[in-house]
């Protein structure tokens, strides 16, 4: 029975690789999958060595904090899939950890695919080298990754999105609105923090802050908070009481970010795979994001482009609102907001610049990155 070794580190990894396992289980049920999954693969049928949550941290601090525990986990897998190789291993995302996986495994003959290119647009252009001595095959989701990979000889598919496949073109706001039980007139902001604890460490109070100062100067403002974990809830609520904010309508969901997000005139979100989304299902938004000073400094100098969302990078400009680290202040967040969501020519600038990025992104997804899988299978 063939089996693939595949690890995802947080909630999006888990999205990506949930809708590949499925997509291959179409063609070949009797697939085998193991490594780190997330609720979502295993309801596929993967099986996880480890709690996915160990591998969910962000920043160069945080992550030294649990290095010790990182690199022995990697160890553990690499003298696994060594003892029991698999047939094929796929990467998802979470490059710090997986490429280094992936070189060791493919090193003992193993054949090895990342899933999501690591950010080589964003860092030093360095980097592809170790992804190369890494990787079988990279299954890249933008467009304007391909060209790198293929410049550096590093076998490449553009796949598209699976989020553009399954989210609709034209959102529902009126329905999103209406399961909700949220009033049409009223401004309703979705907020997603992360789904991170350790961004949650970070950015909980400046949501929390952000969200009373609009309620100051827009009383019947409604807030959504999408959380994914009961942790993220607890932290969430906590600094809903550190704040003295409960008398603001805040909402906290379990999950449903996509219809928090539909049925918002705005959001605000941190940093990552929520801003595509939120692009996707078209609101206009602000993102954000704060780390420790160390991971702050660190990341400063490695060179990232102007611009650190996945929106401006695919609009090719800054065509949303970015503010980070010290900028990243409860008061610019709000006035920045409420001056973008009043503002109905930038809006409708916004909306159709993310109607071209979804249909750009439409591929197919599932059944190109499955082809791929198979194809090297064989």
């Amino acid at each position: 029975m063939p089996v693939i070794g595949i690890v995802a580190g947080e909630a999006s990894g888990d999205l990506l690789g949930s809708h590949l396992i499925k997509a291959l289980k179409k063609q070949r049920p009797d697939l085998e999958f193991i490594g780190i999954a997330g609720p979502k693969m295993q309801a596929e049928g993967a099986v996880s060595m480890f709690p996915m949550e160990r591998l969910a941290v962000r920043g160069y601090f945080e992550v030294l904090r649990h290095l010790v525990g990182l690199l022995r986990m990697r160890r553990q897998l690499v003298a696994h899939f060594r003892k029991n190789p698999p047939d094929l291993f796929i990467g998802i995302d979470a490059p710090d950890f997986n490429l280094g996986l992936e070189r060791k495994l493919k090193r003992s003959g193993i054949k090895t695919i990342h899933y999501v290119s690591p950010s080589i647009w964003a860092w030093r252009g360095g980097r592809v080298r170790k992804i190369r001595r890494a990787v079988n095959h990279i299954l890249a989701l933008f467009p304007f990754e391909v060209p790198l990979y293929e410049k550096a000889k590093v076998p490449v598919t553009y796949v598209g999105h699976p989020l553009a496949d399954m989210l609709p073109l034209e959102p529902d706001y009126a329905a999103a609105r209406r399961e909700l039980k949220l009033q049409e007139d009223k401004l309703v902001v979705a907020m997603l923090p992360g789904s991170r604890q350790s961004e949650l460490k970070y950015m909980a109070d400046v949501f929390v802050k952000t969200a009373i100062h609009i309620h100051e100067i827009v009383p019947e403002a409604h807030f959504l908070v999408p959380l994914v974990t009961r942790e993220t809830r607890w932290m969430f609520e906590e600094a809903i009481y550190r704040n003295q904010a409960t008398e603001v309508p805040i909402t906290l969901l379990f999950g449903h970010a996509h219809l928090a997000m539909e049925a918002s005139d705005a959001v605000i979100v941190s940093s990552g795979t929520a801003t595509l989304e939120a692009a996707l299902l078209k609101r206009p938004m602000v993102i954000t994001y704060r780390m420790s000073p160390l991971s702050w400094q660190i990341l400063r100098h490695m060179n990232y482009l102007p611009y650190v969302g996945l929106p401006n990078v695919l609009a090719g400009r800054k065509l949303v609102p970015e503010l980070l680290q010290s900028e990243a202040t409860p008061e610019n967040i709000a006035d920045t907001l409420l001056k973008l969501v009043y503002d109905k020519t930038a809006v409708a600038e916004i909306k159709r610049e993310f109607s071209g990025i979804h249909e750009r992104l439409r591929q197919n997804t599932e059944q190109k990155a499955a082809a791929l899988v198979l194809s090297m299978l064989s």
